[in-house]
Parts: C-alpha cells; structure tokens; sequence
C-alpha cells in the first residue's frame, strides 16, 4: 500500500473527502516527525512506539577498495510494534 491508496482508504473509512484525509495524514506524519526531532517518544496504543535510537561512530570498510572508513555516529527513527498488533499481523 502507498500513500495515496492509504488516502483512499481513510477517506472511505472517515466518510471524508480525498483532500482532508490527505490533510490529516500529513498533519499526523508530521506531528511524529516533529517530536523525533525532538528526542521524544510517540506511543500509539495497540499500535505501537516511534522513537529515537542514537547509533555510536564505528569503522566500516568500503566494499570495494576493502579500505577503512570511519562512519560517524547518527540519530536514527525507529518503530516498535505493540503485542495487539503483533498478535493481529501474526494470525
């Protein structure tokens, strides 16, 4: 499923139009994006976690040239599901 499909089927559920779902899925994704940025942690219940995990610096090695490289540490998002959804996916 793409964005867009994701759109129509929200606005079927909703009983809203195409252009308001849009809006509204924009709004949350960047609701969420906005509170990663800040560090902090998005708890949707029976859905599931968006958080933040910090990744350390460490040497790489270029695969073609089997030369060291140093990759610099990063701030990365990440998704937890909950055990509900879980559970419904693993049915």
């Amino acid at each position: 499923m793409n964005k867009t499909e994701l759109i129509a089927v929200i606005s079927e559920n909703a009983g809203m139009s195409k252009k308001d779902a849009e809006r509204v899925l924009g709004a949350a994704i960047d609701a969420i994006t906005a509170a990663l940025v800040r560090g902090e942690k998005v708890q949707l219940s029976g859905f599931g976690t968006f958080e933040t995990k910090d990744r350390k610096a460490r040497v790489g090695r270029n695969p073609h040239t089997k030369e060291a490289i140093e990759i610099p540490a990063t701030r990365i998002p990440a998704f937890s599901p909950s055990k509900a959804l879980k559970d419904t996916v693993g049915r």
